[in-house]
């Protein structure tokens, strides 16, 4: 088996556990009174997502030379990812979820930026394509991405500008 369809495989997998997790946690939050910001544009996300991997399963050649360098930055993200998750716990989600008059998190990442998801996701989408040298993919999605973002954040900076710093 090729590394692209190992990698994209693991992807995959971790992107899937992760969506179980944020129904849960999802689920929770508006369980307790939390309120959902920005639907309208989530399945846009999803779907730049899903267009991302698919792209890359269908235009990088099974046998694209690996390149390290990228491939260790791409684990790194990784790890920032699990920090992002572990430093939000049960209010990490896919979604833009408020509780009213909950505290903004403030250690962790969210401790040197505001938003450090964002920054970790719109690495991650340029980063893996030149895993494998898609330097086309890589850009195209990146700036697809960061439009996208763009919207997103200032939806969410809205949402949580009444809030207080814990």
């Amino acid at each position: 088996m090729s590394a692209i369809w190992i990698l994209l495989g693991l992807v995959v997998l971790q992107r899937v556990a992760e969506l179980v997790l944020a129904r849960r946690n999802t689920a929770r939050l508006l369980a307790q009174g939390g309120v959902e910001h920005g639907r309208s544009h989530y399945p846009v996300i999803v779907g730049l997502h899903a267009v991302w991997l698919l792209t890359m399963a269908v235009g990088i050649p099974p046998d694209a030379p690996l390149s390290t360098p990228w491939l260790v930055l791409f684990v790194l993200l990784q790890a920032g990812r699990a920090w992002v998750i572990r430093t939000l716990g049960p209010y990490w989600t896919t979604r833009i979820i408020s509780i009213p008059d909950a505290p903004l998190v403030r250690r962790g990442p969210y401790k040197f930026i505001r938003h450090p998801n964002y920054l970790v996701v719109a690495l991650e989408i340029f980063v893996l394509p030149m895993v494998f040298g898609a330097v086309e993919i890589a850009v195209i999605f990146f700036c697809v991405n960061a439009v996208i973002l763009w919207h997103r954040i200032r939806i969410e900076n809205a949402a949580l500008e009444t809030r207080q710093s814990n």
